[in-house]
């Protein structure tokens, strides 16, 4: 595994977990850790084991808080080093975003700027109810390109998105589940047990199945010609066509849990 001290992983019951390893700056993130976490999510892409990936911060008070600004001095010195590490986030970004597994964010604490946008490359958010969410870019003079907004744009709507830009304000919980920004609020003292349990959970459904509703969804969010139905279609009848259809239906009559293979 290509894990670094400040990013790990570990691989447990079919799921497969990447954490940010850096408590003391909040799990603010460097060139380094986002160059780790592009390795571990290759790694974890190509095991045929792990069905469910978690995202989550060490330290317990902090998902990411966003990039590491102690680093800039090195990492941004010059025009070649912001364009190798602006490169390297948006690859990583993507990497993520286009996971073909499912990929749950466990967030606690602060999840700021560049968390948020980890944490909206995700399929499922679940936070705990102490988690606070901002985007502080107006505060600080940055600009954002067009892929992280329309990430966003695309979970909480239009109308949100500009209104967490706008106010570059801190958002709890509660609000951040009433934009949609996450699908679980839990209380904290349960956020591992609960993601754990509901990772399993997705872990032990048919990985064909998950694997072909999470494309078709991710196509259905593109424009109409950068669809790929015929793709889509295929899939679902690798669906239709799998030991694994066979495998449930039989359970079903059997009335027990079903084994699913991926095949």
């Amino acid at each position: 595994m290509s894990q670094t001290e400040k990013m790990l992983s570990r691989k447990e019951n079919g799921v497969g977990y990447v954490i940010f390893n850096n408590p003391e700056r909040h799990n603010a993130v460097s060139l380094d850790m986002w160059e780790a976490t592009a390795r571990i999510l290759a790694d974890l892409r190509a095991d045929a084991q792990v069905r469910v990936v978690v995202l989550a911060g060490a330290g317990g008070r902090a998902f990411v808080s966003g990039a590491d600004i102690s680093r800039f001095g090195d990492e941004r010195a010059n025009a070649a080093a912001i364009e190798r590490y602006n490169q390297t986030v948006e690859e990583t970004s993507n990497a993520l975003h286009a996971f073909p597994k499912p990929t749950i964010a466990m967030i606690r604490g602060y999840c700021i700027g560049g968390g948020v946008g980890i944490a909206i490359c995700c399929d499922m958010r679940i936070c705990a109810d102490d988690a606070r969410f901002a985007v502080p870019a107006a505060k600080l003079g940055l600009g954002y390109g067009y892929p992280g907004i329309k990430r966003l744009v695309d979970l909480v709507g239009p109308a949100f998105a500009k209104e967490i830009f706008f106010t570059a304000r801190q958002f709890d919980a509660t609000e951040a589940a009433t934009m949609g920004l996450v699908n679980r609020v839990v209380p904290g003292a349960g956020l591992e047990a609960y993601v754990t349990d509901y990772a399993q959970a997705i872990a032990a459904n048919a990985p064909l199945t998950v694997a072909a509703v999470k494309f078709i969804a991710g196509e259905a969010v593109k424009d109409a010609p950068e669809r790929d139905l015929a793709h889509a279609a295929a899939m679902v009848q690798r669906c239709f066509e799998s030991s694994d259809y066979t495998e449930g239906r039989t359970a079903f009559m059997e009335k027990r849990k079903p084994v699913f293979t991926g095949s």
